[in-house]
């Protein structure tokens, strides 16, 4: 029997883009990397755990903020090379800015335009100054 994540199209590093999107209201919530071993837990645990790049280890969406991503839906897109996980995200919020999304900055007229509020002070989330948990 073929293991599924054989079926992944992994990049040279071993890792694959995953986006966090709200299972509810469809909005792109954030995007990380994963590798083999992430996927395999978050499918696991029933949450989303990515590969932190900038730290060399595995990060489990919401171990400092408590802001925690319960998976409802794991796709993978056509090309085999993008992962899409539909979550529930704990708490609201899904940024280290302390935003719904990581995507909080429309263009517009020529610059980028901020269009979300913080919900929450990111120095009142993270303690210790993580600035991506």
């Amino acid at each position: 029997m073929k293991d599924w994540l054989d079926e992944i199209h992994w990049n040279a590093d071993g890792l694959v883009p995953a986006i966090a999107q709200d299972h509810r209201t469809g909005r792109i919530l954030m995007m990380a990397w994963m590798n083999r071993e992430s996927l395999a837990l978050t499918v696991r645990e029933n949450r989303a755990i990515y590969w932190s790049r900038s730290r060399g280890k595995l990060w489990r969406k919401g171990e400092e903020s408590g802001h925690v991503q319960k998976m409802h839906e794991l796709r993978l897109d056509c090309d085999a090379d993008v992962i899409i996980l539909q979550v529930e995200q704990l708490g609201g919020i899904a940024c280290h800015t302390g935003r719904e999304s990581c995507f909080y900055r429309v263009f517009e007229d020529g610059a980028w335009k901020v269009v979300d509020p913080i919900l929450k002070d990111p120095d009142a989330i993270y303690r210790a100054g993580h600035p991506h948990e």
